[in-house]
């Protein structure tokens, strides 16, 4: 008989409808409570017949049902942190009310009063009963539209996003942070307010529909963060961080906009050891090949970006860069994440565009390049160096639009003539390390004819 090696969790719970489609609901709460490394538990207060292109129709459970579950949750768990999303009726926003007031842990309840269309989904006094509710709330995370219901209050700004807020702490929620991904703009800017500040949490608009479930995910982040001991501000800095990506890289399910990507940091971060593995293997091929004629005088770098980067710290390169020596190529340390700056600041500006590159390497440039990548027959392109913003910390302030917009498939190399101080290079890209390391390969075979 094997000993048994438990694993131990901090426990979440969700108060919400279940959603067939699995975008929204409780199995959107789950998933993302899963991917937080949480236990996620639930009490169910209705069952939806919906996919991604709307909802077919809904049965709302009796209200002992509903207290029985989260009387057995709350009975057993050790609950760190709670959320509710769909209520339904009166009758069930009073009950969860009147249990939250013995809750001995913070709750989060997302009003899901107003449908995408700006139907209102609750009759008046269940839309007063919130107030209660919201008494007994740690956070409430209204969007724009039930912030307005809440206060009659029209958010169209930061300013008006801020009086709503306020206006809501009235209730006796701790904190409020209204969301503002539907307020028009070209970036999305939720705003926290407590009685001591107001935070804001920027962030660029995702060109997508598929933002179904999207409000779910963020305050069951929240609430999963919460349970681990994150302060309100940490908690919800890296639950809006979560939700960005995962709308960025939104399943594509069903036939209608998609679905949020719950799991999409679970999976990132699962991809960091592979990434790195394969930047390695490619290293090692150019090192055996010596591709000493491809180095440029500041060194060459191998780029890898996990499948969902977002910042150079999830890219994985060569520490020192890889250099030229009197016995061939070699890397200077070894591969480590955010060992480079400007190659992987390149790739993921590139992936703004074409998402699927996750790996570059750095080239020299010189008229034998130039001939080589001509006798190739390569799609080549040609940045524009003068649009770099050298002091940008995230992805390159670099106009790649017309190097990999507007193209049916990307570039093989890109050329950089460089600048005053700065090296000319050419930067090939693939979406596989093969590919990567097969186009250096048959550029330096090329080159040394």
């Amino acid at each position: 008989m094997r000993t048994p090696a438990p694993d131990s969790r901090p426990v979440a719970l969700t108060i919400a409808g279940s959603d067939s489609g699995g975008g929204a609901g409780i199995q959107a709460d789950l998933a993302t409570m899963a991917a937080h490394g949480v236990f996620g538990t639930s009490a169910i207060t209705a069952v939806t017949a919906q996919h991604t292109r709307g909802v077919e129709s809904s049965h709302v459970l009796p209200l002992e049902e509903i207290e029985a579950q989260i009387d057995a949750v709350t009975g057993d768990f050790a609950v760190g942190a709670a959320k509710t999303g769909m209520l339904a009726t009166t009758e069930i926003v009073q009950t969860v009310a009147d249990r939250a007031a013995s809750f001995e842990f913070p709750l989060v309840v997302d009003p899901v009063m107003v449908a995408t269309s700006g139907d209102r989904l609750l009759e008046p006094e269940a839309e007063r009963a919130y107030e209660e509710l919201l008494g007994a709330a740690a956070l409430a995370t209204p969007n724009a539209d039930e912030a307005e219901v809440l206060t009659d209050i029209t958010v169209a700004d930061e300013d008006s996003a801020r009086e709503a807020g306020e206006a809501i702490l009235e209730t006796g929620v701790d904190a409020v942070l209204v969301k503002g991904g539907h307020v028009p703009g070209e970036q999305v800017r939720d705003i926290l307010v407590t009685e001591d500040r107001t935070r804001l949490f920027e962030h660029p608009r995702i060109g997508t529909d598929a933002t179904h479930g999207s409000g779910c995910t963020l305050a069951a982040a929240i609430a999963a963060r919460l349970a681990k001991g994150d302060e309100l501000g940490i908690a919800v800095e890296g639950a809006t961080d979560f939700l960005a990506r995962a709308v960025r890289y939104y399943y594509d399910v069903g036939e209608g906009h998609g679905a949020v990507n719950h799991l999409v940091e679970l999976r990132n971060e699962a991809g960091r050891e592979l990434t790195a593995e394969e930047v390695q293997a490619v290293v090692d091929r150019f090192v055996e090949r010596d591709v000493s004629a491809l180095v440029p005088e500041v060194g060459m770098n191998v780029v890898g970006a996990t499948p969902y980067a977002e910042s150079v710290a999830e890219t994985a390169g060569v520490e020192g860069r890889i250099t030229r020596t009197l016995s061939g190529v070699h890397p200077n340390r070894g591969v480590r994440f955010g060992a480079s700056s400007h190659v992987a600041r390149f790739l993921l500006a590139a992936r703004e565009f074409v998402p699927e590159l996750r790996f570059a390497a750095n080239c020299r440039l010189d008229p034998a390049i130039e001939d080589a990548l001509e006798s190739l027959e390569w799609s080549v392109a040609e940045d524009d160096r003068t649009a770099v913003d050298a002091t940008a910390s995230g992805a390159m302030d670099w106009d790649l639009g017309t190097v990999f917009g507007g193209r049916e498939n990307p570039p093989e190399a890109v050329i950089d003539r460089g600048d005053t101080g700065t090296e000319a290079t050419t930067k090939l890209v693939a979406s596989d390390p093969e590919t990567l390391a097969d186009r250096v390969l048959a550029l330096d075979e090329e080159v040394s004819r």
